[in-house]
């Protein structure tokens, strides 16, 4: 499978409750799914050996051989299913060996555990890409003294949350949340083992929950978890943000990172390319270092933004990510059963806003930067409503809707303006200079299309942003062309308390930039 190739995963088709909220998280060169009662893995590094039904197992670690005409295949094993029927496990080969054989017998070292069935000739190989159930490992019987017991003994590897809806890595532990029943729970596997969760182990690396260790539960209901390195994990909650310092299983705390603040779900968080965490909380977008107390950079610019979107976790999806090549975070607010949405830009050059909507079939249920080697094809990627993976393209000047095209509107507002002196002063605007941008002769870039220019007046500011909003009855209007964009409209004035220009763009096929927007305001009395 070559770099960019899209490529299906045939074994998961229908396997994912589409109905149900799904996460996914990344860790050993595999994709761990969180779907509720359906944990999945998407396994990009392992081979799989089918065989008749083992009565145990051999252990993750230990070494199978298969002896070959010309040299050895060699798998370590890293995972058994439930029925014993299939292994999977890193292959690797020396001499004339290439793969693994359906014609050859396989051994174990049984260094670890003792595998039933001195040796099995697999039914069936399958090279990587696999996918199966997440599940514990099967019991084994021990062949050396290990996990705290002696040879001889079967260990178990405990059981799995019934549900769950969150997933993360942390300090190379696969860390379960969301569980409807104890939503105020969090569950860790064995470090570098995400198929044992037997919480009793007395080890540094065994699995812990919040029930069994020092650090404790959350005290409320986890909606994200948040690794920052292997130093902290961040538990988000509805109405509070803890974070977690060290392992828990060898002394880490569990402390309260803001007792007034929570987290609006999942994917509703992104670091930057200097480590701060951005995420949507209680009353906006919030900005913090780790470890910090979280600040609200958006209640000065958009006071109002939690409650105008009216988003609810139930039905919303709110993700963020960090685009490392446009230095900015895109915040993609979509509706579930319909992918209507509100998006926002937030520029970190100009620590600016910026509202943009997408048609609904765009709408965007997930966010990834994939951080490609070959230039061309890395960027921030969006999974959409109406299954199509999107990326912004610069050279595009329509959006694409599946096979069609879709012009873009686009819209910039200055205002509202007070044109007097004093409270209910009344003034003038006039003089309106518009440059576009381009119209010299040569160079590669193309030049501006025309835009609509629209100027309002009123009594109030709050009346001039319901007009701004609207987008009707302006008091003049015009057009502006790279042609005749100076002094077209330098005679036409407009009275006022307050004023408010709009320049867009809505054609198919076009594009525009400005270079420069200048006017006069002569004020005048009550």
């Amino acid at each position: 499978m070559a770099a960019g190739e899209m490529v299906e995963l045939v074994a998961a088709r229908n396997d994912i409750n589409t109905s149900d909220n799904l996460n996914i998280f990344e860790g050993y060169q595999k994709v761990f799914v969180v779907n509720g009662e359906n944990l999945k893995v998407a396994d990009f590094v392992n081979t799989k050996l089918t065989c008749s039904a083992r009565t145990q197992p051999p252990a993750h670690g230990d070494v199978l051989t298969q002896a070959q005409t010309g040299g050895n295949a060699y798998m370590v094993v890293d995972f058994v299913n439930t029925a014993m029927t299939a292994i999977y496990g890193f292959a690797y080969y020396d001499g004339t060996a290439t793969a693994f054989n359906t014609t050859n017998t396989v051994s174990s070292n049984n260094a670890i555990a003792t595998m039933s069935g001195a040796t099995f000739i697999p039914a069936t190989v399958t090279p990587k890409p696999n996918w199966y159930d997440w599940t514990v490992y099967p019991d084994i019987v021990l062949s050396e003294d290990n996990y705290g017991q002696e040879a001889g003994a079967t260990k178990s590897f405990g059981t799995m949350p019934e549900k769950a809806y969150i997933g993360c890595l942390y300090r190379g532990r696969t860390v379960l949340s969301g569980n409807p029943r104890y939503p105020y729970q969090w569950y860790m596997a064995r470090q570098n083992n995400p198929w044992d969760w037997a919480y009793l182990a007395n080890d540094s690396q065994a699995p812990v929950a919040g029930q069994d260790a020092d650090a404790g539960q959350s005290g409320d209901i986890v909606r994200a978890l948040i690794p920052y390195r292997d130093d902290y994990l961040i538990i988000g909650c509805s109405t509070s943000m803890w974070i977690m310092a060290g392992d828990p299983a060898i002394g880490g705390s569990l402390n309260a990172m803001d007792m007034t603040v929570g987290i609006f779900g999942p994917n509703s968080w992104c670091f930057d390319g200097e480590g701060n965490l951005y995420f949507w909380g209680t009353n906006g977008i919030y900005k913090t270092n780790v470890p910090g107390t979280p600040k609200c950079i958006s209640e000065v610019a958009l006071p109002s933004l939690v409650e105008d979107e009216t988003a609810d976790p139930a039905t919303y999806r709110i993700t963020m990510a960090y685009d490392r090549v446009r230095s900015g975070i895109v915040i993609c607010i979509t509706k579930l059963a319909d992918g209507t949405n509100s998006n926002w830009w937030l520029d970190l050059r100009t620590q600016g806003f910026f509202h943009e909507l997408y048609p609904d079939e765009c709408g965007a249920y997930s966010s990834f930067f994939y951080p490609s080697g070959n230039e061309t094809q890395q960027g921030l990627l969006l999974g959409c409503k109406d299954g199509y993976i999107r990326v912004f393209d610069d050279d595009t000047v329509n959006d694409n809707v599946g096979p069609l095209d879709e012009a873009i509107s686009s819209h910039i507002v200055f205002g509202p303006l007070k044109l007097g002196k004093d409270y209910g002063d009344e003034g003038v605007i006039s003089g309106l200079n518009l440059t576009l941008a381009g119209g010299s002769s040569g160079g590669s870039k193309a030049d501006s299309d025309d835009v609509t220019f629209n100027v309002f007046s009123a009594l109030s500011a709050e009346n001039i942003m319901e007009q701004l909003d609207a987008g009707s009855s302006p008091r003049i209007s015009g057009i502006v062309s790279i042609t005749s964009q100076r002094g077209g409209i330098s005679r036409q004035t407009v009275r006022g308390v307050y004023a408010g220009i709009k320049i867009e763009n809505n054609n198919k096929d076009e594009t525009w930039g400005m270079e420069s927007i200048s006017f006069n305001i002569k004020q005048g009395k009550r």
